[in-house]
């Protein structure tokens, strides 16, 4: 299960498609929009992504920072990038470190028995690091509540 509103969210650093890291520590001061997503190229994760993508200026008028975090490799994930023309930073969890901190790592993925995948969720870490909202989607096919992560960062102002 997802680690609960109100917890600190744990520290971790990935590296981006553009090979840099990435460290939750240093995003503190500002609200974060974390998408856990189980794999790239495939239609609910695409979809996950691309409304963020879509809603992106929304959130930068929030001043929130919004990354997808996924166990694919970050080269994978810069082609997923390019083809869909996301404008905010994928990050690489290749040694689902920050899936199993977050508490959203699958043992057994439900379909082809893969083992290791980040679940979809989402979280909203507020200012000063801690997690205002937490939502573990209950199937892979189901999608983040949206609306429920705008109306959380509106009540950050």
């Amino acid at each position: 299960m997802a680690l609960a509103v109100g917890a600190k969210a744990p520290n971790f650093t990935l590296f981006n498609t553009e090979k840099q890291e990435v460290t939750l520590a240093s995003l503190i001061g500002h609200p974060v929009v974390l998408q856990f997503f189980p794999a790239a190229f495939t239609g609910v994760c695409t979809t996950q992504l691309c409304t963020m993508r879509d809603d992106l200026n929304y959130y930068n008028t929030l001043n929130t920072k919004v990354y997808g975090i996924s166990v694919d490799s970050l080269f994978a994930l810069g082609k997923f990038k390019e083809e869909q023309a996301y404008n905010f930073d994928l990050l690489s969890d290749y040694n689902k470190e920050a899936s199993a901190a977050f508490d959203v790592l699958y043992d057994v993925f439900p379909a082809f028995g893969m083992k290791g995948v980040a679940k979809r969720a989402a979280f909203v870490i507020d200012a000063t690091g801690n997690i205002a909202y937490s939502e573990e989607c209950p199937t892979p096919g189901d999608l983040p509540n949206f609306e429920a992560i705008k109306a959380c960062l509106q009540s950050l102002k």
